[in-house]
Formats: structure tokens, C-alpha cells, sequence
């Protein structure tokens, strides 16, 4: 017991220089994507992009997230699996069935009940005493009250700015976080991307693209004045789910997001969302993700692939944008931390952070590329002719439906 008690400090004051120091990180690392955003130049560089280069990029920040679908489904078969075709079942085959008339659940929330079906399995399966026996990695993986977060969890916890305390500032913290900005920055723009295709809506334009840079930078603030502990990016499973539901409702995402700040502060409610087993999202994603790749190569039907030059391109950046990260990943270690290792710490995590980002290597292989291999010549056969109207706000009068900020919010972001 002594040695408990000598014990319990000592991890609660490492806990919270932890919890301080990326608070600092994150704080500093927020200004790269308010400078860029809102200084425009993310949308100044963003005319470097093609349906050519984005093609690759898009398509990597579906694919780029491979680990996180079946590998991660295979913990727990029983369960994942069923899910698997459960939701490939209700979203394709029997999304025209209506149980209930002029209301399309299957189409329109096939999550919802797929996830409640299976959700309800597995807790039949842990009561049951199914994993009773099993390893720890299948119990983790599989039961549905893995390590009492409901019981542990308070009833209400209100987040506050600086609740660990005053954060504290290192150059090495804080250039490690700004290369995760960096690669969170690029795979945000990628999603864009994807959600406007998949909105039926134009392609962002750079006056936007910038807007919404800027506007993830202001969340990673707050992310490090409350301490989250993590930053803010754009969820790839989300625009995944527009298309598979087809809602692109701003009313829907204004009412999720009330329901977020609603379960964040009643941590028992939370907690039993928390609780479902990983394996029910992974399977999710595999469609998920796997629509977001597919939105990304659907970029090319406005290119020329009859061109040998665009097959190269394309080719090269899917190629390397999966096969780096997996190089440079396969180095990543408690005692090594990447396969760059030098005395400067700061270099090795912008190195291995920017290099472990499938959407990353291909952006800078594809966008390269595009932009060096005969640029005049291939301007048709990299869509640009295309492209280039959507570049200014006020290229095509759908923008103003689309991409207006809601609650007037324009007067103080005005269109350029």
C-alpha cells in the first residue's frame, strides 16, 4: 500500500506534464493552419491542383486508412463480419425496401440499424460468457463491457480552458505537432474534396478551401486551450457516410453536433457509446473508406487516361503513397520512434510524420509531378480546362448555395 500511494503521484504529475505539453504543442501548432487559411495561401497553392493530382490524393485518404478496416475487423470475426454484411446487405441490396411506407430507413439510416443490431448481438454474446475464457487481445476486442467504462465514468464532467493547468512550450513538442498539422491539413483537403463530390455540389473553391483550413486551425486552439488531447480534423468516415446515406443536411450536422457536446458533458452517455465493440466500426469502414478511395479515382473521368503521362502520375503516386508509409511505418517503435533517427528530434518527427501520410506522399508525388511533365501541353489531359471555372467563388453561381456560411456569417468572412 506504501508503495502504492508513492506510486500514484508520480503517474498523476507525469500525467499532467503530459496533458501541458501538448497543450502547448497544439496551441502553437494551430497558427500554420490560421496563417494559411486565413492569409489565403492555402488557396494561392491550391492552384497547382488538378483532377490529375487530386485524383491519387483523395483516393489515398480512403485507402491510406487500410489498417483501421479489416485487420482491425479480424480481432473480433464473430462480430465483425456480420456487421460487414449487414451493412452491405440493407445499404445496396434492400435500400428501396421500406418497412415502413414513405419513410426509406434502409437508405437513409442503415448505420443506425445495423450498429443497434449488432451492437445488441455482442452484448447477448458477452452476458452469455462467450469471452469468459478468452485472451486479453479477444476480450478488448469482442465484450461489449470491456474495462467498466460505464460504471467508471462520471455522470457530468464539464471541460474547461486550461483544466490540467498552464500549458508549457518546447520546440521539439511543438514542431512534432505542427508536421501532424501539416499531414492533417493535406488529408482535410483531400476530404473536401471528396464531400463536395459526393454532396453533388461544386468543387470547393480556393476562397473555401482556405476558409476551411483556417476554421480547422481555430478548432486545434481550442483543442489545446481544453485540453482534448488531440486536434481537429476532418472525419473521412463522415463524408464516407454522406455518400452511403445520401444526407447533406447542414440541419443534420447542427443537430449532431448538439448531440456531441450533449454525450461529451454526461459522461455516462458517452461511455456507452464508448463501450461498442471497435470491431462493429471497422466494418463500417471498410465501406466507408473504401467509398472515399473510390470518389477520389472518379476525379479522373475528367483527365485524359489515354495519356501516358496521366497513367504515369497516377500510377506512381498510388504506388509510393502507399508503399512509403508502409516502409516508413514498419520503423516506428517504442525504443526506435521512425526510421529517420537523427540527434535533432524535431527533424525526425516533421521527417517521419509527413512520410507515415499515405494522402501526403501522394500529394507531393502527384502535384510534382502534374506540375514539372509537359504543364502546357497536358492542360486538357489534366483537366484543368475543367477545373480552372470553380478556382474563384464567383466562378459558378451553385457556390453561393453551397459554400455560404450559415447565421450571416459571411459579414465577417466576405467571399474574395
Amino acid at each position: 500500500m506504501k508503495v502504492l500511494k508513492e506510486i500514484l503521484p508520480c503517474g498523476l504529475q507525469r500525467f499532467l506534464q503530459t496533458m501541458r505539453a501538448i497543450q502547448g504543442a497544439l496551441i502553437v501548432a494551430s497558427s500554420i493552419q490560421i496563417v494559411l487559411g486565413y492569409s489565403q495561401l492555402w488557396g494561392l497553392f491550391s492552384r497547382f491542383f488538378s483532377p490529375l493530382g487530386m485524383a491519387p490524393v483523395v483516393a489515398l485518404v480512403g485507402l491510406g486508412l487500410f489498417q483501421r478496416g479489416f485487420p482491425a475487423l479480424g480481432n473480433c470475426v464473430e462480430i465483425g463480419i456480420p456487421m460487414l454484411l449487414l451493412i452491405i446487405g440493407l445499404s445496396l441490396y434492400l435500400k428501396h425496401v421500406r418497412p415502413f411506407r414513405d419513410v426509406p430507413i434502409f437508405e437513409r439510416f442503415p448505420v443506425l440499424v445495423c450498429v443497434t443490431i449488432i451492437w445488441i448481438y455482442s452484448l447477448v454474446l458477452t452476458a452469455s460468457g462467450a469471452y469468459r475464457d478468452k485472451s486479453l487481445r479477444t476480450q478488448i476486442s469482442c465484450r461489449a463491457d470491456r474495462a467498466n467504462l460505464i460504471s467508471t465514468a462520471p455522470w457530468f464532467k464539464f471541460p474547461y480552458p486550461l483544466q490540467w493547468g498552464p500549458p508549457t512550450f518546447s520546440a521539439g513538442h511543438s514542431f512534432a505537432m505542427m508536421s501532424a498539422v501539416l499531414v492533417s491539413m493535406v488529408e482535410s483537403t483531400g476530404a473536401y474534396k471528396a464531400t463536395s463530390r459526393l454532396a453533388i455540389a461544386t468543387p470547393p473553391p480556393a476562397y473555401v478551401l482556405s476558409r476551411g483550413i483556417g476554421w480547422q486551425g481555430i478548432g486545434i486552439l481550442l483543442d489545446g486551450l481544453f485540453g482534448t488531447a488531440t486536434g481537429s480534423t476532418v472525419s473521412v468516415e463522415n463524408a464516407g457516410l454522406l455518400g452511403l446515406t445520401r444526407v447533406g443536411s447542414r440541419r443534420v450536422v447542427e443537430i449532431s453536433a448538439g448531440f456531441m457536446i450533449f454525450f461529451s458533458t454526461l459522461g455516462k452517455f458517452g461511455a456507452v457509446f464508448a463501450s461498442i465493440p471497435f470491431p462493429i466500426f471497422a466494418a463500417l469502414y471498410c465501406v466507408l473508406f473504401g467509398l472515399v478511395a473510390s470518389v477520389g479515382l472518379s476525379f479522373l473521368q475528367f483527365t485524359n487516361m489515354n495519356c501516358m503521362r496521366n497513367l504515369i502520375i497516377t500510377g506512381l503516386s498510388l504506388f509510393l503513397g502507399i508503399s512509403v508509409p508502409q516502409f516508413f511505418n514498419e520503423y516506428w517503435n517504442p525504443s526506435r520512434r521512425g526510421l529517420v533517427h537523427t540527434n535533432a528530434g524535431w527533424f525526425n518527427a516533421i521527417i517521419n510524420t509527413v512520410f507515415s501520410s499515405p494522402p501526403t506522399v501522394g500529394l507531393i508525388v502527384a502535384v510534382f509531378l502534374d506540375n514539372t511533365l509537359e504543364v502546357e501541353k497536358s492542360k486538357t489531359d489534366r483537366g484543368m480546362t475543367w477545373w480552372g471555372k470553380f478556382r474563384s467563388f464567383r466562378g459558378d453561381n451553385r457556390n453561393e448555395e453551397f459554400y455560404t456560411l450559415p447565421f450571416n456569417l459571411n459579414r465577417f468572412f466576405p467571399p474574395t
